[in-house]
């Protein structure tokens, strides 16, 4: 199936920024029950693009007017091949949502549920045509981070999966497959497996929070980017895996559940950089750094692989 009419339904923080991804290659229609100036908000957060000559001021004013806005949902998704629900994580919500669209879209109409977290086999569960319907997990900010998170349901039909995946990696993006519905999807539950060590660190006195995101960030954080776990392995050799981990994997955290120290941290209003004090204090000065930190790590890495393809 070809692809030619992308809509996007909700225009919140992420949805306004996949519809300016899509904006790369296809006129998208974006429908939300509040009415909104998305474009003027887009064009502000774009703005950083611009100032780093991944995309001159033509090509960013040409991506705004590729992007419409329209009121009713009716017409904004009538000729619609994809659609992206970028609604809140309301599993009600999202199953309303879908009920509504699959009463009005046509037979066709692939459907994508934005979400970090939500099984689409569980929203999709009330839908007659469940075989065109998968989750796309876009990480936040949208137009900066390439991956984007492909999940099949317990229905999804291997060929909308392709489609799907054809369409992201048109826009620039590095879509993955999930092939299996489970939490976490894949990079959340590599993410958390991460978490729950360095918690469990912490926990039993073996480094402080610090410690840990130091040896993170200077040490084996620094090859991510190029190294992934399975190629690492693939580099020391499976021998020296098999190895390693027959002795250290039965020291390793493998509680079920949350460390007791969140609920503590919680119970004492400790909550991270919003309440000044989480694993370490924080001004409003050092919480605003951080933020603006990642976000200038985002932009200048996009910036340097903005020559290899397209935004």
């Amino acid at each position: 199936m070809e692809i030619k009419n992308i809509a996007v339904i909700g225009a919140g923080m992420m949805g306004k920024m996949i519809a300016f991804v899509f904006s790369s290659r296809y006129d998208v229609n974006v429908y939300d029950v509040i009415t909104s100036d998305i474009l003027e908000h887009i064009r502000e957060t774009a703005k950083e693009l611009v100032d780093k000559d991944i995309l001159s001021a033509e090509d960013l004013e040409t991506r705004l007017s590729r992007i419409h806005f329209v009121s009713r949902m009716d017409a904004a998704v009538s000729a619609a091949d994809l659609i992206i629900e970028a609604v809140f994580e309301d599993m009600a919500l999202k199953q309303k949502t879908f009920s509504q669209l699959e009463d009005i879209c046509r037979e066709d109409c692939i459907f994508c549920t934005n979400t970090s977290v939500m099984s689409p086999s569980e929203i999709s569960r009330g839908l007659l045509r469940r075989e065109r319907f998968a989750a796309t997990h876009f990480w936040n900010p949208a137009h900066l981070i390439p991956l984007v998170e492909v999940v099949m349901s317990d229905a999804t039909n291997p060929e909308t999966a392709k489609t799907i995946m054809d369409v992201l990696e048109g826009v620039g993006k590095t879509p993955v497959l999930c092939r299996k519905d489970v939490p976490g999807f894949i990079a959340n539950r590599l993410q958390h497996a991460l978490w729950r060590e360095a918690i469990y660190m912490v926990e039993n006195g073996i480094a402080d929070p610090k410690t840990i995101d130091d040896a993170c960030k200077y040490g084996p954080g620094l090859r991510w980017p190029v190294l992934g776990p399975m190629e690492n392995s693939d580099m020391v050799g499976i021998e020296l895996t098999y190895s390693i981990h027959n002795y250290v994997l039965r020291a390793l955290a493998d509680n079920h559940g949350p460390s007791p120290l969140l609920k503590e941290m919680i119970d004492r209003g400790d909550l991270g950089m919003k309440s000044g004090k989480g694993w370490q204090e924080w001004t409003p000065e050092q919480a605003a750094a951080s933020s603006k930190a990642l976000q200038e790590y985002l932009i200048n890495d996009l910036a340097i692989k903005s020559n290899r393809r397209p935004l």
